[in-house]
C-alpha cells in the first residue's frame, strides 16, 4: 500500500508521546493561525478560482470562522485536558475516580470542496487539541484550494505528526485500506457509507458529517419581507453550495404568492437586476455538477431566474413554484442555487411530510408565533434546528453541529470536536491499603456480606424531576 508508510511513520510519532503535552498542542494550534493569517489572500484567491465564491464569503466563512474555533480551543484547552473527576459510592470515597481525555492516535480527515479550507481545518484543530497525529485529505475538486493546502501547510506542522495526501477516488481507496484510529468524514451519504464500510474492517470509529434536503417551513404567520431575505441569503450563500442551506420551502398555496414578490425583491437588492454581473454570487464548482443542476430546473415551473451559462457554470439565483414532491429537485440534495417551493395546507402537513423522509442535517421554520416554532422543533428530528433564520447555528462553537440518521453520524465544534477526538477514559485509582472495605464482595457468599455490598454500593432515587 501507498500509504503505509507514511501511516507508520505518524504512528511512530504518536506512540513517542510527542503530541501530548499541552505546550506541543499550543504550538502546533498557533502555527494553524499563522497559516490562516499568511495565507489569508492566497486562500481568497483560490476559493475564487475554484467556484467563483466572493472575498466575502470566503473571509468570513473559510478565515473567520476557523479563527474562532482556533481561539475557542486555545482559549479553553488546558480545561478541556484536565481530568474529570466523578461521583463515587461510599466503599470509593477515599479513591480517585476520573475521566482521563487520550488522544485516539493517528486520525484521517477526508475533506469535501464547498468549503475546503474551513472544513478540513476544523477538524485538524481539535484533532491537534486532543493530542493525535493527523493525515489531511483535501478534496480533489477544489483543485487549487487543494494545491495550496499540499504545498504550503507542511511549512507550519510538525511534519512527523501531520501530513496532507492528495488524489481522487483511486488515492483515497488506498489510504482508507490503511489502519486509522479514528475517521473524520465530511461529503455526501453514498460516500460516506464507502468510508465506513472501510472503517468498519479495522473497527475503526468515525464521524460522518452528510447532507440531505433541509426543509424550510414558512408559516402563515410571519414577516414575509424578513423571511425572504434570510431564506435568500441561506440559499444563495456560496451559489447554494452549502450542506446546511435551505434546501425546499413548504408554505401554503398563499404563502407561495405572498413570498414570490419579497424572493424576487430580495435576490435583486442582493446581487441586482442581473446576479451574472455581481461580484457577490459565485458559481459551480465543476461541468458535472452544472449539469446535473441544470437538469432540476425542469421541476415545477421557473418564478423566478432559471438563467443558465454552462461557460461560465453560471446558475441564476432561481425559485421554482408548485414543485411535486415527485419532481426530481426532489429526489436529490440540490446543492445549487435553486430553492423549489412544495405547498403544503398547513403546519401539520409540513411537519407530516418533513417526518416521512429521511432526517436531515439542518431543519429552519419561520413564524411570528413562538409557538409554532417550537412545534416544529418538538415534533420533527433534524441534526440542527434554527427558528427564524438560516445557516446562523452554525457560526456559534457552542453548539454541537452533525447529522443524524441519513444525514450524518458524530457531532463537533468547539469542545464538541475536543471531545470527539478524545478517547473519554474511565479511571479509577485505589489504596493498596483499607483491605477491610472490601471484605464483603469476597467468597464465601453469605446474607451479612449481601446486605453490606447492598448499602454501599446501590444508587437510591432521588424525587421526582421537572422539566421547566
Amino acid at each position: 500500500n501507498p500509504y503505509a508508510g507514511l501511516v507508520s511513520h505518524l504512528r511512530a510519532s504518536w506512540l513517542s508521546g510527542k503530541t501530548r503535552p499541552m505546550e506541543y498542542r499550543v504550538a502546533q494550534l498557533e502555527a494553524l493561525g499563522r497559516f490562516l493569517e499568511d495565507k489569508k489572500q492566497e486562500i481568497l484567491e483560490a476559493t475564487e478560482l475554484d467556484m467563483g465564491k466572493p472575498s466575502f464569503e470566503a473571509f468570513f466563512s473559510e478565515i473567520l470562522l476557523c479563527k474562532n474555533e482556533l481561539n475557542v480551543t486555545l482559549n479553553n484547552l488546558c480545561h478541556w485536558m484536565k481530568d474529570e473527576h466523578v461521583d463515587k459510592n461510599l466503599v470509593m470515597q477515599l479513591d480517585s475516580a476520573f475521566i482521563r481525555k487520550d488522544p485516539y492516535g493517528v486520525v484521517l480527515i477526508i475533506a469535501p470542496w464547498n468549503y475546503p479550507i474551513h472544513l478540513f481545518l476544523v477538524p485538524l484543530i481539535g484533532a491537534i487539541a486532543a493530542g493525535n497525529c493527523a493525515i489531511i485529505k483535501p478534496s480533489e475538486i477544489s483543485k487549487n484550494t487543494e494545491r495550496l493546502i499540499a504545498e504550503t501547510l507542511s511549512c507550519y506542522l510538525d511534519n512527523d505528526c501531520f501530513a496532507v495526501v492528495t488524489g481522487g477516488v483511486p488515492e483515497t481507496t488506498r489510504l482508507l485500506e490503511n489502519k486509522f484510529d479514528y475517521i473524520f468524514f465530511t461529503g455526501i451519504p453514498p460516500v460516506g457509507r464507502i468510508v465506513m464500510t472501510a472503517a468498519a474492517k479495522h473497527l475503526t470509529p468515525v464521524t460522518l458529517e452528510l447532507g440531505g434536503k433541509n426543509p424550510c417551513y414558512v408559516s402563515d404567520t410571519c414577516d414575509v419581507t424578513n423571511v425572504a431575505r434570510r431564506v435568500a441569503w441561506g440559499r444563495f450563500f456560496n451559489a447554494g453550495q452549502t450542506c446546511i442551506a435551505p434546501d425546499y420551502l413548504l408554505c401554503t398555496i398563499e404563502m407561495q404568492e405572498k413570498l414570490m414578490p419579497a424572493l424576487r425583491e430580495a435576490i435583486t437588492e442582493f446581487f441586482g437586476p442581473n446576479p451574472r454581473e455581481s461580484p457577490d454570487f459565485g458559481r459551480i464548482v465543476n461541468d458535472k455538477h452544472f449539469r446535473r443542476l441544470r437538469a432540476l430546473l425542469g421541476s415545477g415551473r421557473v418564478a423566478i431566474g432559471g438563467q443558465t451559462d454552462e461557460a461560465e457554470r453560471y446558475i441564476a439565483p432561481t425559485v421554482l413554484a408548485d414543485v411535486l414532491p415527485s419532481d426530481p429537485a426532489m429526489q436529490e440534495e440540490i446543492f445549487g442555487p435553486i430553492l423549489p417551493i412544495v405547498v403544503i395546507a398547513n403546519m401539520d402537513e409540513a411537519i407530516d411530510f418533513i417526518n416521512a423522509r429521511p432526517r436531515p442535517l439542518a431543519l429552519y421554520a419561520f413564524s411570528c408565533d413562538s409557538k409554532i416554532v417550537n412545534q416544529v422543533l418538538e415534533r420533527t428530528s433534524s441534526g440542527g434546528f434554527c427558528g427564524n433564520d438560516t445557516l446562523m447555528h452554525v457560526s456559534l462553537t457552542s453548539l454541537p453541529f452533525g447529522g443524524i440518521g441519513n444525514s450524518g453520524l458524530g457531532k463537533y465544534h468547539g469542545k464538541f470536536t475536543f471531545d470527539t477526538f478524545s478517547h473519554h477514559r474511565g479511571c479509577l485509582h485505589r489504596s493498596m491499603g483499607l483491605e477491610t472495605l472490601n471484605t464483603p464482595r469476597y467468597p464465601p457468599y453469605t446474607q451479612q456480606k449481601l446486605g453490606l455490598l447492598t448499602t454501599t454500593f446501590e444508587v437510591k432515587r432521588r424525587g421526582t424531576c421537572t422539566l421547566l
